[in-house]
């Protein structure tokens, strides 16, 4: 694998997240703590794992930036997504941080508290992370 694999396997990395944390939101709907845990401990390891690749890519690419080649109504959807995603998903750190956090210590009521928060937050950065990728790499836009 080199690293022009590397926004495949993102892409891959963020839409299993996105199921995962949507399975886990309804196992903690169900009050099954078990299966909960077991998804919301996978969906925080798949997203460092992310993390790590998108960080190897753009480290080894030299740039953080990929351009975008699409024009017109295109353009300015991706730009408009790009716009959220990125501050969202910047505060995912502290905001994933502080509810495993509550979670382990058993501070169920923080932890609901955060999560209110944390899970939309979380799903739409997976979510909008796939359609960045798709965006980026997989539409032809000559």
């Amino acid at each position: 694998m080199g690293l022009d694999d590397l926004p495949g396997l993102n892409a891959a990395l963020n839409g299993t997240a996105a199921v995962v944390i949507v399975l886990g939101r309804r196992f903690a709907k169900r009050h099954d703590v078990r299966a909960h845990r077991a998804c919301m401990l996978a969906a925080v390891t798949l997203s460092s794992l992310f993390l790590v690749s998108y960080l190897v890519y753009h480290f080894g690419k030299q740039g953080f930036v990929t351009p975008f080649r699409g024009e017109g109504v295109a353009r300015v959807a991706y730009f408009a997504i790009l716009l959220t995603h990125t501050p969202l998903a910047a505060s995912l750190l502290p905001l994933i941080g502080v509810s495993l956090w509550h979670a382990l210590r058993g501070d169920v009521e923080r932890h609901r508290r955060i999560v209110r928060w944390t899970f939309p937050i979380w799903l739409y950065v997976s979510v909008t992370g796939v359609v960045i990728y798709v965006m980026l790499y997989r539409v032809d836009w000559t």
